[in-house]
């Protein structure tokens, strides 16, 4: 899936329907455990980002494929209800909807499985019919969650158009085309995805910054690795020293989704406030995705504008 941020907008990939099951811990192998709760919503990284840039105010649009089966009339009519442009969400009947099940644990770690359905089918001439879309946006935000070559598709016509891209690269791929890297004007893993992408292990803040150099020389323009309750390192082309930047400490109650807050927040920050410092606009989508922690669930947890602080929303 692909979203996207204009004018102050973005555009975004990717639907899911997840269920998520509450569980004191992740069962072992072939081991059956209880849950104490269990709930349904609407997830994806690309939906997620994209409604998560939505609620601070960006005009927002996505470029996906959901099935003609229930879940894919519910998750239309949420991303209509949340204000996202749904032009180009194609339907199919090839394939149902993207689904995810999700446990999450007391401490509120998570495991997840993702069945993409229908976001498979999104094709290249899908994405060729949303070049206007895309070329109105000032950000393009695109994950690994649809075909590696659709994703390509759609960063080659972000840069056609001089449109700025931010790759997602989840779940992360170890042979990544190398084209992905020279036209994501940001990478933005997480550990996991940086250990894949870098071949190295990232346990730690100065492993992330030792990678995030690594990432650069594949050619992209600025990387964030970011490391959850740890906060994110930051580095960019024509410089030697990447920057740490803490997370506030919180008590976190269900961490799902927190990656796609931290995003869809910061496509909200480069496509809305262009004077805001870049170092500026992460540590602000760190304070959403930290907001978002302290609450239960995916979309449900990501902050709306007015609930926030006016600072968050200063230059």
């Amino acid at each position: 899936m692909v979203y996207a941020c204009f004018s102050p907008h973005l555009r975004y990939f990717l639907n899911i329907y997840l269920a998520e099951s509450y569980v004191p811990r992740l069962p072992k192998p072939g081991e059956t455990i209880h849950g104490s709760r269990f709930s349904i919503g609407f997830g994806g990284k690309g939906a997620n980002q994209c409604v998560s840039s939505g609620r601070l105010g960006a005009r927002t649009a996505m470029v996906a494929k959901i099935g003609t089966d229930s879940f894919g009339d519910d998750y239309l009519k949420n991303l209509q209800d949340s204000g996202v442009n749904t032009d180009f969400v194609y339907r199919t009947s090839e394939a149902s909807t993207g689904v995810a099940p999700i446990s999450v644990t007391d401490e509120g770690q998570n495991a997840i499985v993702i069945v993409p359905g229908a976001n498979l089918l999104l094709t290249e001439s899908d994405v060729i019919a949303a070049e206007t879309l895309i070329q109105s946006a000032k950000v393009l935000v695109c994950q690994l969650e649809i075909s590696p070559p659709i994703t390509v598709m759609a960063m080659r016509l972000a840069r056609k158009h001089g449109v700025r891209t931010i790759l997602n690269p989840a779940p992360a791929l170890s042979d990544l085309p190398e084209e992905m890297f020279t036209l994501s004007d940001i990478l933005c893993p997480n550990e996991t995805e940086a250990e894949i992408l870098s071949g190295m292990s990232v346990k730690s803040v100065d492993d992330a910054k030792k990678a995030s150099l690594l990432l650069l020389d594949r050619g992209c323009k600025a990387v964030i690795i970011t490391l959850g309750e740890q906060g994110a390192v930051v580095a960019f082309q024509g410089e030697t020293t990447p920057i740490h930047i803490p997370a506030k400490k919180v008590k976190s109650i269900d961490s799902t989704g927190a990656g796609d807050a931290f995003l869809g927040g910061l496509a909200f920050y480069l496509s809305t406030l262009p004077g805001l410092e870049f170092i500026e606009a992460v540590r602000r989508a760190g304070e959403i995705a930290t907001i978002s922690v302290q609450a239960e669930g995916t979309q449900k947890s990501y902050p709306y504008r007015a609930n926030l602080e006016p600072h968050m929303f200063a230059v």
